[in-house]
């Protein structure tokens, strides 16, 4: 199997007299071909589902924008990060990358580490949702996944083959199939992004979910109430944020931009929650389109993200 190419990405601001306290995210980067640290990256150069799915082109090359707004960001309490490289994807190979990046999840997880995808299109999610069933697998931990994912979209669509619109029922299919209960909450789902017969797929395959209109500052306690009782029904949790969930004006850079999107502030509040509930296994961002992102507005915010989940990850337990 292919392994990722591991992309020389990580160069910026070095602030010497400030010390360790002044390092940012490209001084405690290693490239490396297998994790050792608590936070690994894995790129998925990939845009095929998103072209499949009748998409802008582009987001194949979010994880290079997204490692660039990265590189700067202050490290604070993270020690050191892997980075594991790019899964890129030729033509409409898409099964295959999804396949290696899979593996490479899976990897990642039986060393130990937090994989934290970079995307790409969120047909990254299939591969991530399978490579944290494989490890779980292999070890013979048959317990139930929780996914939680930020996005304007079902992701429900039927019919084949795969595309960025249909990853969460291939992923509810496959673990009927392979007898592993999963339960999955989508906050800022919009009515009018989605067809009648995606919210009546939602509710017959038991999904539960959060309109983007209900997703406001002073409904902060109900959304994490719908966390918690997500995280007190499984053993593991899948945390995935398409960016198309955030407004077009913050986040211009992705296939299908909101008209009206969720409010980025109160996403990382719920990210912090979720992250909080000890049950946080896997972790990725998707959809960074950098042809479309107006002065890097969605790769900042991208970062930001990833680098919230990751000081999350990185604070002390116990």
């Amino acid at each position: 199997m292919r392994r990722p190419v591991v992309r020389a990405d990580w160069t910026g601001r070095v602030d010497e007299a400030e010390g360790e306290t002044g390092r940012r995210w490209h001084q405690v980067m290693r490239a490396r071909d297998t994790a050792a640290a608590r936070i690994a990256l894995i790129g998925f150069a990939c845009d095929a589902g998103v072209i499949r799915n009748q998409g802008r082109r582009g987001a194949a090359s979010g994880p290079h924008a997204l490692r660039q707004a990265l590189a700067n960001l202050p490290a604070h309490s993270i020690d050191a990060i892997d980075d594991l490289g790019d899964v890129a994807c030729a033509g409409d190979g898409l099964e295959t990358a999804q396949e290696e990046f899979s593996a490479v999840v899976a990897d990642t997880l039986r060393a130990g580490s937090l994989p934290l995808g970079l995307g790409g299109g969120h047909e990254m999610a299939l591969a991530s949702w399978c490579g944290l069933h494989d490890a779980l697998r292999a070890r013979g931990d048959r317990g139930a996944i929780g996914i939680l994912n930020f996005d304007a979209h079902f992701d429900l669509r039927a019919g084949e083959p795969g595309t960025s619109g249909t990853p969460f029922r291939q992923i509810l299919e496959q673990a009927a199939a392979q007898e592993r209960q999963v339960r999955y909450l989508c906050i800022g789902v919009s009515r009018f992004a989605n067809t009648a017969a995606l919210f009546n797929r939602a509710a017959a395959l038991g999904v539960r979910w959060v309109l983007d209109e209900e997703t406001r500052a002073e409904r902060y306690d109900v959304l994490v109430r719908e966390i918690g009782i997500l995280a007190g029904e499984v053993d593991h949790l899948y945390l995935t944020i398409c960016l198309d969930a955030f407004p077009a004006a913050v986040a211009p850079g992705v296939s299908a931009p909101a008209a009206l999107g969720i409010d980025p502030g109160l996403v990382e509040r719920l990210v912090d929650a979720a992250c909080a509930a000890g049950k946080l296994r896997l972790a990725d961002v998707a959809e960074l389109n950098p042809s479309f992102d107006v002065d890097g507005r969605t790769a900042r915010l991208a970062a930001r993200l990833v680098a919230r989940i990751a000081w999350n990850v990185a604070q002390p337990t116990g």
